[in-house]
């Protein structure tokens, strides 16, 4: 029975979701947290922009299809590419 369980998977498995920022750094103005997922048995690239406009918290949640072994490494890369978007984009982002 359970060759058949790994072989169709589980029903009750939950998609695995960010506990919390692994790392958070200010920039230009913005807050980004970086907060990797494990997905396939690797981390998955993803963080959060956050900026506050007229009193109000806007924030910017990204996935990226890039994975990597750790999540330091997966991690360090969501603050680049945080910082990619903000230069691109600037508070547009959150539009």
């Amino acid at each position: 029975m359970s060759f058949l369980k790994s072989l169709f998977g589980r029903k009750d498995a939950k998609p695995a979701t960010p506990a919390g920022p692994l790392k958070t750094i200010e920039y230009k103005g913005f807050t980004i947290h970086a907060t990797p997922f494990p997905e396939g048995g690797q981390q998955q690239l993803s963080g959060l922009i956050e900026k506050e406009i007229d009193g109000e918290v806007k924030s910017h949640r990204f996935i990226r299809a890039d994975r990597f072994p750790g999540a330091d490494e997966a991690a360090d890369f969501a603050i680049v590419k945080a910082r990619q978007l903000i230069d691109e984009q600037g508070e547009r982002l959150f539009k």
